[in-house]
């Protein structure tokens, strides 16, 4: 098979893939995530249109812990686009869709039905 005929396929399949993931942060049936402890704050800076990525260690499944976005992040600065496990990480991506700053925070949680963060990450993103 050539590869003008792969190519368009994985387009598609790549696309649906991000389809997939970027869906699943935004179904709002989790439970809200209560007070952040302290933890690291990172600063990041990029330009609009370009892609923002973060990478959280990626928990043991049998603690059932997870890393969710803990507060609504401003959409007209920031929107996330996918999400996945890459080795030994959690990454997620977020689309800088115009200037501004926002902040990413993220709570550790047992399951989607904790409202107890255990752990924190933040990240301050300012678009130019």
């Amino acid at each position: 098979m050539s590869l003008s005929r792969i190519a368009p396929l994985l387009v598609v399949v790549v696309v649906a893939a991000v389809g997939v993931t970027a869906a699943s942060p935004a179904t709002g049936d989790s439970t809200p995530i209560g007070p952040l402890p302290k933890g690291p704050v990172t600063s990041i800076e990029t330009a609009r249109g370009a892609l923002v990525a973060v990478a959280l260690p990626r928990q043991n499944p049998s603690t059932a812990l997870v890393w969710r976005v803990a507060r609504r992040v401003d959409a007209r600065v920031l929107k996330q686009v996918s999400e996945a496990d890459v080795g030994s990480s959690v990454v997620l991506v977020f689309r800088a869709t115009g200037k501004g700053k926002a902040t990413i925070r993220l709570g550790l949680t047992r399951g989607d039905s904790s409202g107890k963060a255990l752990r924190s990450a933040t990240y301050q993103v300012q678009v130019r």
